[in-house]
């Protein structure tokens, strides 16, 4: 390459000589650039989510694409549509693709017995019959239907519950009503503390 074609090749010299002249375009186009396909260019559909690191709710489109091993997620990115962020996302919401797709998650249920020391992996429906169970009981034990005086309370101090900034203002509505409803009075979570 002479130095009148590096010259040419040069973004500079082709905005200044151009049509491209606040070098948005073509100007700033390298032949490498050109080549480039997006990383959603292979999706077969994309679904919508939400991102679920804070209370923001920023919406996402999750590119999935399907191979011989099936579908699998590309690129998760903000979804312009939202009215809370506009396509935004922040650090965090951008590298959520590792969140689902991260070799280090868990995709199994694993169990601890009390005084174990090793973890047993159960199936799920074990694992949320043994929760319901725990949750029932735990309930029961710490009823209380009506104070000393006769008042009635009907409430249980058997249960509390902490939500975290994770959960979306809608998963932390039907925490509060299954709470409420099973009759815990502690229901808190960590943006209000």
């Amino acid at each position: 390459m002479g130095v009148s074609d590096w010259i040419r090749s040069w973004p500079v010299y082709r905005q200044l000589t151009g049509a491209d002249r606040l070098g948005r375009g073509d100007a700033a186009a390298s032949p490498q650039s050109r080549e480039r396909q997006p990383r959603t260019a292979d999706a077969d559909r994309v679904a919508g989510s939400v991102c679920p690191y804070c209370a923001v709710g920023c919406a996402q489109n999750v590119y999935v694409g399907s191979d011989a091993a099936g579908e699998r997620v590309l690129q998760i990115e903000g979804n312009p549509d939202s009215p809370v962020s506009r396509g935004r996302l922040c650090p965090k919401g951008s590298a959520s693709k590792q969140l689902v797709t991260g070799d280090h998650r868990e995709d199994r249920v694993l169990y601890r017995p009390a005084y174990g020391t090793e973890w047993q992996e159960l199936d799920l429906p074990t694992a949320m019959d043994m929760l319901a169970d725990r949750v029932l009981d735990a309930r029961r034990k710490g009823w209380q239907e009506t104070d000393a005086h006769g008042n009635p309370l009907r409430r249980t101090q058997g249960i509390a519950s902490l939500g975290g900034a994770t959960l979306d203002n809608e998963e932390n509505y039907l925490i509060k009503k299954l709470f409420t409803a099973l009759g815990a009075v502690q229901i808190e979570n960590q943006a209000r503390i």
